[in-house]
């Protein structure tokens, strides 16, 4: 494998999340990494304070330079988008690259449980929206589904056909592939997609484990694109993702600071 994958997202200074997280997981699968962070976090936003540097000066240059050197990928796969002039810049170059045969993985991080993450409002969801709608495959949570289709969050179960509407919601959208985590579906937690290149839709219920750590995301968003880049189906790549991030999150559960997120390279033995 001699993949070339850009990786967009923020990087935070203290906790396993963004690029800090996926880093480890796609260079332990063997991919040739390179980076173009969204913004500086000076730690987890779940700790209630933190500073943000945004870096869409850095952003645009970077670009600019890159294609004046002929710089190329295999893949890229965007995260954190902190401002609408970076959403309009990163959509820009995504569409420019996908028009190359690059593929586009998009996990629209916005939020969690019903409700936008500390610091983010309404103006997230309209440039995460520019995003989808050049994205080969999107990996959304439930929550930042229902903020991109413009529908309730519901904390009670959703049917199945319900759940299948959400994900054609985002295709009408532009997103080619969809993967939804987080979801209830028929009284079970699930995770519900639909994959453009089999035409095929999937379910996969899962067990929660009652312990939350931030960063998991990222982590699955990982594994998940590690996968598919590899060739699997994004069905098995979906199952991949979900078996190497529950394995983590069990064997983790009694730590005391959840907050740093899940210590990754201490688990990179997990992912097949």
């Amino acid at each position: 494998m001699d993949k070339q994958v850009l990786l967009i997202n923020d990087l935070a200074g203290y906790g396993k999340v963004a690029l800090s997280a996926m880093i480890p997981v796609l260079s332990h699968m063997g991919f040739h990494l390179y980076t173009l962070p969204t913004a500086l976090v000076s730690n987890t936003l779940d700790y209630g304070k933190f500073d943000i540097l945004e870096t869409t000066e850095y952003v645009k240059n970077s670009i600019r330079i890159w294609g004046e050197l002929g710089f190329s990928f295999d893949a890229v796969s965007t995260g954190f988008i902190i401002s609408e002039r970076q959403a309009e810049l990163i959509a820009s170059f995504c569409a420019e690259q996908s028009k190359r045969g690059v593929q586009i993985f998009t996990d629209p991080i916005m939020g969690d449980e019903g409700k936008l993450y500390n610091g983010l409002g309404s103006e997230t969801v309209i440039q995460m929206r520019k995003l989808i709608a050049v994205a080969d495959y999107a990996v959304p949570n439930y929550t930042e589904a229902a903020y991109l289709a413009g529908t309730r969050y519901s904390p009670e179960s959703l049917s199945r056909q319900a759940a299948e509407g959400l994900v054609d919601a985002l295709r009408e959208m532009g997103a080619k592939s969809v993967v939804i985590t987080s979801a209830r579906v028929e009284g079970q937690d699930a995770v519900v997609g639909y994959d453009h290149v089999r035409h095929e839709r999937f379910l996969i219920a899962f067990q929660m484990i009652p312990a939350r750590f931030p960063g998991t995301g990222d982590i699955f968003s990982s594994i998940l694109m590690g996968n598919v880049l590899r060739g699997r189906s994004l069905e098995n790549s979906t199952r991949r993702a979900m078996d190497a991030v529950r394995e983590m999150i069990r064997i983790n559960q009694d730590n005391v600071n959840k907050f740093k997120g899940i210590p990754v390279e201490s688990c990179l033995n997990l992912i097949a």
